[in-house]
This record gives structure tokens, C-alpha cells and sequence, in this order.
């Protein structure tokens, strides 16, 4: 576990963006004339918005495969066959992203910059929230100690998700005050500097967070309600992030399977949701999330575990594509998103027996993920007629709910989440071909990076179907 002063600068002109990365072990950091002794509050805001995101996208393209959006040409891949894996990169990322985070809340908080202290709680908790919601129990309280805590203590479950609850209730509440702090032209990569708009993206964060224990007896869905009153009102509140070096990093994927280095096949349960092999007919979400195989001129994934059935070499099945409107190569990473959002309130709504709030909330939430991919209103009209769609307040069930969110959060780490909640009841999800474990995933097992730096801390390994806290 490496607890690092401020590591990363990142600079800004126009469209163009550099990073200034050192990785550098524990020891050498202190004096190494590469790193800004005391960076400015925007430019500290600027990394931390920039990291945020694209740890959302190192977090989603891991566990893609566990949620079968996306699936390994390889047969029984190790990503696809629930094999232990070692994702010591994201799980670094991460924790130099927590490390930048914590450097601004310091800042902010020695300055009175309370904008900058708020989105910088708000970024804590989501990023702690990531790494929680794939490892358990980590280090925190421990972990940005200014005395160098090179083995910190792993906190549990509930304290982490205690931290996150009370990180946003905290960020709010900075974010309503005035601060004689300004944020700084181009600062907020997310946001654009525009605080109502954090203070919305801080509600619907807290809307997901609440959500998420539906399975505990402390579960309030009234609060859930009322922290989603607070949030999203239409598309344009989305949280995401647009600024790269290069391109969209789904786009790149995409890019690199046209260079035939196999990533980014769509696995063939994802397909099968949208295609009318599992409801009957084609949703026409399809042609806008990827495109057609050449084979046959039909919509065909791959099985997870199975691999790649054709060429490799040819567009035989489908992948991530360079034309949708969600992995274009300047597409937004979304973070969150009001079509999320509002199938959290049909969830939270149905489950309070508001069915009327709740099926309308489920309407708003297809219609709003529709509009963002630009898919023409007849054709939302013509889908809103469906009888599996059009079910009805008084038929509404979670069945409904979850089925549409898969959707919705497509290429999002908290589809993963969603699916652990729902026990993976989604239509015909299947278990991989040839998988290593008797039932589905629930978590990932611990780096070899951080068992080398802190074994001593590190809680033993259980196996990966081991539910979270959360989702027992």
C-alpha cells in the first residue's frame, strides 16, 4: 500500500491534456525534483476529476466480462472462467487517485476553498466506493496518513461504507456554502465548474449508495426517494468526463480490435438482451451500441468462456463500437446518469409501494436513455407498446426494473453491483462455459502488488463467490 504525497499534475490547453505520471517507489519521493512541492488548488481539482473518471473506466472494462457485456475471444479465459486475476494497476490507480484526493481536501481545507473541499468529498467517496464494491474490506482511515503508512490497516465493509456516507454528506454540505475561492477556468473536468450541478451529482451518488443495501433490514427506500428529489432533473445533469490523451478509452478498445488485438468482443448475453433472441424482438437501442456482424448480417456475441467461434480477423460477431454515441472516441466516461438515476427511483419507489412514482420513474428512465443515444421517438413510441415493456403500475416488478438497467448502465461499474443485488436473475444470464467456481462472482481477489507491500494486513483470501456486506 504506497501512501504518496501529490504525485500527478495535469495540464490543460484547449483540447489538449498531458499527464505527468511518477510512480516512483517509497523512498525517493520526498526530493525528487520532477513533483510540484505545493500545487495550486485547480490544477489538484483538474487531476483529481481527470483520475475520478478514469478509474471508473479501469474499474467497468474488469468486471465488463462478470457482468457479460463483454466476453474474451480466448476459450476459458481466466476473465470469463472467474479464475483469481490480478488487477494490481486499477487497484494502484486507485489508490494514487485517493492519495491526489485527500492532498486537495487538505489543501481546500487549510484554504477555505469549500467548493473545491466538497467536489474532492464527493470524489473520495466514489473512488473509495470502487475499490469497496470490488475488494471488501480496504485501507482507509490508515491509508493518506501524512506520516508515511506504508502497511496501513484494511478498514471493514461497514466502516467504508460508512466513510462514503458520510464523505457526501459532508461534500453537500461545503458545496452550499460560499466560498471566496473560485474554481479555476477548465479546473472541473466533470462538471465545468458549475457547483449545482456537483451539488445534483453529490444526491444521485447518495441515491445510489442508499440503494445499494436493499438487501439489509436498514435499508430506507424514503431516503433513497428523497436524496433522488434532490438530483437529476434530464441528461444534460449527467456526470462524465471528455478530456483524453487520445481518445475515449472504450473507443480505444475498440480501436485496438480493428488492429486485430483482440478486445472488446460483446458477449453473447448482452447481444441476446437486445437482438430478440431472449424478448422477442430487436430492441432498437442495438444499432446504436454496436454494429451488425458481416456474417450473416445479424446481431451476434460471444459466450463467455467459450471464446471467439469465427476469424478473429473478420467482423464474424459484434464489438464495441467506434459510432456509438457511448464509446465514439469523444464520447463522456459517465460516472452517473440520470437514466440511472431515475431506474434507482423506480427501484427505490417500487419497493416503498409508490407503484404510481416507481412506473413512471421506470418510463422516464427508457425514455431518457433513448433521447441520449439519439434513437428517433417513433421508434421509442413503438417500443413503450411492447407488453413486456408497457406492463403497467400495478405489474411493475423488480424483473422490469433491472432488465432495462442492464441496459442503461452498460460499460458502468455499478451495473456490477446491480447485478450482485438482483443475484444475477437477469433473463437467460447464464454462468460462463467451463467457470471455476458453482456460481456467480461476487468480488476479486486481492493484488499480488498489495500482498507484496502490506501482506500483513491483507484479510485471507475466501473464495470469489463470497458475497460483500452488502450483498448479503
Amino acid at each position: 500500500m504506497k501512501t504518496l504525497k501529490f504525485k500527478n499534475i495535469l495540464y490543460i490547453s484547449l483540447a489538449v491534456i498531458s499527464l505527468n505520471t511518477s510512480c516512483s517507489d517509497y523512498f525517493d519521493l520526498q526530493d525528487n525534483p520532477t513533483l510540484v512541492s505545493n500545487p495550486n488548488l485547480n490544477g489538484m481539482l483538474t487531476t483529481a476529476t481527470h483520475k475520478a473518471a478514469m478509474n471508473s473506466f479501469n474499474l467497468s472494462y474488469i468486471i465488463s466480462n462478470y457482468c457479460q457485456y463483454t466476453a474474451s475471444p480466448t476459450p476459458g479465459s481466466a476473465t470469463d472462467n472467474y479464475e483469481p486475476t490480478n488487477n494490481s494497476s486499477t487497484w494502484d490507480a486507485l489508490y494514487y487517485a485517493l492519495s491526489d484526493v485527500q492532498d486537495l481536501i487538505d489543501k481546500a481545507t487549510a484554504e477555505n476553498a469549500y467548493h473545491h473541499l466538497g467536489i474532492g468529498q464527493l470524489l473520495m467517496a466514489y473512488q473509495l466506493g470502487l475499490v469497496a464494491d470490488a475488494w471488501g474490506s480496504a485501507p482507509y482511515s490508515e491509508a493518506f496518513m501524512k506520516a508515511n503508512t506504508f502497511q496501513p490497516k484494511f478498514d471493514s465493509e461497514e466502516d467504508l461504507y460508512n466513510a462514503q456516507a458520510s464523505l457526501i454528506t459532508e461534500g453537500l454540505a461545503n458545496l452550499e456554502k460560499s466560498s471566496s475561492v473560485s474554481l479555476g477556468q477548465n479546473a472541473d473536468l466533470i462538471h465545468g465548474n458549475n457547483i449545482q450541478q456537483w451539488i445534483k451529482t453529490g444526491y444521485a451518488l447518495q441515491a445510489r449508495l442508499l440503494n445499494k443495501i436493499s438487501k439489509k433490514s436498514t435499508y430506507n427506500p424514503t431516503a433513497v426517494l428523497s436524496a433522488i428529489d434532490k438530483s437529476y432533473q434530464s441528461n444534460s445533469d449527467d456526470a462524465g468526463m471528455k478530456v483524453f490523451n487520445g481518445i475515449n478509452p472504450w473507443a480505444q478498445v475498440a480501436r485496438n480490435n480493428e488492429n486485430l488485438l483482440l478486445d472488446g468482443w460483446l458477449s453473447a448475453n448482452f447481444i441476446n438482451h437486445l437482438n430478440g433472441i431472449k424478448f422477442g424482438f430487436e430492441d432498437p437501442r442495438i444499432k446504436f451500441i454496436t454494429e451488425k456482424s458481416i456474417v450473416g448480417n445479424i446481431y451476434i456475441g460471444t459466450v463467455n468462456g467459450q471464446g471467439n467461434v469465427g476469424s478473429n480477423s473478420l467482423k464474424d460477431e459484434c464489438y464495441i463500437s467506434r459510432k456509438s454515441p457511448l464509446t465514439k472516441d469523444d464520447a463522456p466516461v459517465t460516472i452517473v446518469s440520470y437514466a440511472e438515476v431515475k431506474m434507482i427511483e423506480a427501484e427505490a419507489a417500487l419497493r416503498a409501494n409508490n407503484r404510481g412514482r416507481a412506473y413512471q420513474a421506470y418510463l422516464e428512465g427508457i425514455k431518457a436513455h433513448f433521447n441520449k443515444l439519439g434513437v428517433e421517438q417513433a421508434e421509442l413510441d413503438d417500443y413503450l407498446t411492447k407488453p413486456i415493456v408497457a406492463v403497467g403500475e400495478d405489474n411493475l416488478t423488480l424483473d422490469d426494473i433491472f432488465r432495462e438497467k442492464y441496459i442503461i448502465t452498460y460499460l458502468n461499474p455499478e451495473a456490477w453491483n446491480d447485478l450482485r443485488r438482483f443475484d444475477y436473475q437477469i433473463k437467460d444470464f447464464n454462468m460462463p462455459v467451463n467457470a471455476k467456481l458453482p456460481t456467480f462472482i461476487r468480488r476479486l481477489a486481492y493484488p499480488s502488488s498489495e500482498r507484496a507491500e502490506n501482506g500483513a494486513n491483507v484479510p485471507a483470501e475466501v473464495s470469489l463467490d463470497t458475497k460483500l456486506r452488502w450483498d448479503q
